[in-house]
């Protein structure tokens, strides 16, 4: 056997044992996901308390008017949802169609986003997730990921346990929860804070270490902006700080007595003039 003959072989002896690793990782990065998922399945509520006006008599009139719109008098307040949606993701600049499905819980708790972006040679798939099975300032308890494989074999982003992708993950998670509006209620724990006539800040007692969500409104009470300071490295420096990420409400839509976004943008630097939105979506299915 030439030497050339052996070289070759040893490649290919390489090429078959690197592709069943990457095989390997892959399935335990989507029996992670698939696992959390079912966690989070699991706190959904059989029986929740129905929504009464009651529950928010105390809370600023931006809070009141909030409620009025979002949820409806005797809606059962499930706060966990299961999402369906389509769009784009923005990547350098490139539109990729992008289809998804998500489940949120509270935010104290977390969320699974599982995703397909691209089509052909360039279509990749994997997830991000954020799951706190304690409580307070347990970080023990804490799992949260950003896994992403180029057609089910390449890894093109595998980020997990590490402080500051749990921070961007645990803001992203308080975020969404404008698709859940009943985690939103004081009786689960959120505190309103009035910042103007159409306006508020909204912080959750459970969830520690980061800043609180804004949210602006029209004068009819619907939800238009949501944003807060997301520790992140997305900028030209790749130096993790505190920066702006949200986005607008495009559009609005009734879902089992809850009224929430069903298309929407979201980017880093909201509000300022280097905002430029990476992500569009439109909600085709919400499930309480």
């Amino acid at each position: 056997m030439t030497f050339l003959k052996i070289v070759l072989l040893a490649l290919a002896a390489l090429l078959v044992v690197a592709a069943a690793l990457g095989l390997w990782v892959h399935s335990r990065d989507k029996a992670q996901a698939a696992r959390v998922w079912a966690a989070l399945e699991g706190a959904r509520e059989a029986g929740p308390p129905r929504y009464d006006p009651a529950m928010v008599a105390d809370l600023p009139e931006v809070a009141q008017r909030y409620f009025a719109r979002a949820i409806e008098p005797g809606t059962p307040l499930h706060r966990v949802v299961r999402l369906e949606m389509e769009g784009s993701f923005i990547l350098n600049g490139t539109p990729m169609p992008m289809t998804a499905r998500q489940i949120l819980a509270p935010p104290a708790q977390g969320f699974v986003w599982q995703a397909e972006v691209g089509s052909g040679l360039m279509r990749f798939a994997g997830s991000d997730g954020y799951h706190r099975a304690g409580a307070g300032r347990d970080r023990a308890a804490v799992e949260s990921w950003t896994k992403f494989w180029l057609r089910g074999l390449i890894p093109l982003a595998r980020v997990s346990g590490t402080a500051n992708q749990a921070s961007a993950a645990a803001t992203r998670g308080m975020l969404e929860a404008i698709w859940a509006p009943a985690s939103l209620l004081p009786q689960f724990g959120a505190d309103w804070m009035q910042t103007g006539p159409d306006s508020a800040e909204i912080r959750f007692a459970e969830v520690q270490g980061i800043e609180p969500m804004q949210i602006t409104l029209d004068a009819d009470g619907t939800l238009t902006e949501v944003w807060a300071l997301r520790w992140t490295d997305a900028n030209p420096e790749k130096v993790h700080r505190l920066q702006p990420f949200g986005g607008r409400m495009l559009d609005m839509a009734q879902h089992q007595g809850f009224l929430i976004p069903v298309r929407v943008e979201l980017g880093n630097m909201f509000g300022t003039p280097d905002y430029a939105p990476f992500f569009r979506a439109t909600i085709t299915r919400a499930e309480f």
